[in-house]
């Protein structure tokens, strides 16, 4: 969060106003005018609200003074969607430096590298949401915000995408819980010829605690404050309901629907061997392969550079490696250059130490024409007992300009697996090996149905 970039003010200043205007989509046509400059001043603004200061300690300043002014919830104003919206720049028409960053081998956008970005805008929106009007004006915000999980991540206008012009990040709260903020953010970029396109839409969830991080803290409620900012907060409203409904719907949490039970049948019987008898024995049909052969797995060690204030390992260089891990994983099996086009339900599920190593794998779970969808999971090596937990997983799909092999499994976890990615992918794309779920049909309804045929209609006298 905090590492220092290479992000001087752009030179195309009339382009940066103009990005600074903001414009807009529901969620995606709000707007307020509020620019907060580069993606540099948001690093330095959030440093400077906290108190953080300068280089790595091993062991950090105590913030347990500022508990004494954490608020009650019922001492924070109500606030607006505007209160909070805001847009920033990542200059890359001029500053070269930046670009470098930015850029991959083939001269393109570094998709990982825009997830750092989002998850220190999503935490700067926090900041803006925030107002304690007890707070002395030389006293660090006593807060500490952290990402629980990001719902969706869509990239689109992949043909327009380039590593050479300015990028604009734009966002706002949307809907608020006691201590958690609903975020949309919206990344639009203009080419060469002037018109401007949204490149990528994503939605953070983010959670206020303490200065300590020792516990949750309260942050200001939302009141909609038009009828635009109603119909956002319905939106978010509705996408709480639906990640509470898919989370208790999960595979790994109730067995599968009649359809899904099928199908884990037919799996059975296309890789059955000849044998039946024969234990263990599988046969690979024809253009597939097996998911325990299609599998990377990388370890990587994380540096004080890419922690955060609280730190720990900064969340946007977990994200960032797991993109770019996927990705690799992607490219080996589709033998090809894969196209990143959707994250979904990237989850946090621990804090990672600054002196731990993380291992990040990324799987292929489920194909369907030309679509890969991966299973990407993050473990925490703990750095002095050597302890393995899970801290992260995530849900990538890449799109391949030719057919893909079909993935098959070969045990019963892995079959959940596959499940699991065949509905990942049916919710984001239609497309499908096998055929969307049918309708659920209600056994009584369907029962009374079936009497009523057979009874023999009565004659009209």
């Amino acid at each position: 969060m905090f590492r220092r970039l290479n992000l001087a003010r752009t030179k195309s200043w009339s382009l940066f106003k103009t990005f600074c205007r903001g414009n807009s989509s529901v969620c995606e046509q709000l707007e307020s005018g509020h620019c907060s400059g580069t993606m540099a001043d948001v690093i330095e603004k959030i440093s400077k609200q906290i108190g953080l200061e300068p280089g790595y300690h091993t062991i950090p300043k105590s913030r347990e003074n500022l508990l004494a002014f954490q608020p009650k919830h019922e001492e924070l104003p109500t606030r607006s969607m505007q209160d909070s919206y805001t847009t920033a720049l990542i200059p890359l028409g001029d500053d070269e430096l930046a670009r470098e960053r930015y850029v991959n081998h083939l001269g393109r956008l570094r998709f990982g590298r825009l997830l750092e970005e989002l998850d220190m805008f999503a935490v700067w929106i926090c900041h803006r949401h925030l107002k304690i009007p007890t707070l002395p004006e030389e006293v660090p915000l006593p807060y500490t915000f952290v990402t629980l999980l990001v719902d969706t991540i869509e990239f689109m206008n992949h043909d327009h995408i380039r590593a050479d012009i300015d990028i604009q990040l734009s966002g706002h709260v949307s809907w608020t819980g006691r201590s958690s903020l609903d975020i949309p953010i919206y990344v639009r970029q203009k080419d060469v010829f002037g018109v401007e396109r949204t490149i990528t839409r994503a939605i953070f969830m983010m959670v206020a605690r303490n200065a300590t991080n020792t516990g949750s803290a309260p942050v200001n409620p939302l009141k909609p404050a038009n009828e635009l900012e109603q119909e956002c907060w319905k939106e978010a409203v509705e996408r709480q309901k639906q990640r509470r409904t898919k989370h208790a719907k999960s595979v790994f949490l109730v067995e599968p629907t009649k359809n899904e039970e099928q199908l884990m049948y037919d799996l059975f019987k296309r890789t059955n061997h000849d044998d039946i008898l024969e234990f263990g024995k599988r046969t690979l049909p024809a253009k597939c392969r097996w998911m325990d052969d299609s599998y990377q797995t990388t370890i990587i060690h994380p540096f004080p550079e890419n922690r955060n204030a609280q730190n720990t390992i900064f969340g946007g260089f977990i994200m960032r490696n797991a993109v770019e891990n996927s990705f690799i994983t992607a490219s080996i099996y589709v033998r090809g250059r894969p196209i990143l086009e959707y994250i979904s339900d990237i989850s946090f599920m621990a804090p990672v130490k600054v002196n731990s190593f993380l291992r990040m794998t990324a799987y292929v779970v489920y194909t369907a024409e030309n679509y890969v969808q991966l299973m990407t999971v993050a473990h925490i090596i703990d750095g002095a007992t050597f302890v393995e937990t899970a801290t992260n997983a995530f849900y990538l799909t890449y799109s391949s300009d030719t057919k893909v092999e079909e993935v098959l499994p070969r045990s019963y976890q892995e079959t959940l697996w596959y499940i699991h990615g065949r509905r990942k992918l049916l919710a984001v794309k239609n497309v499908d090996g096998y055929g969307k779920e049918p309708p659920q049909v209600d056994p009584k309804a369907d029962k009374a149905k079936v009497k009523a045929k057979a009874e023999p209609k009565q004659q009209k006298q």
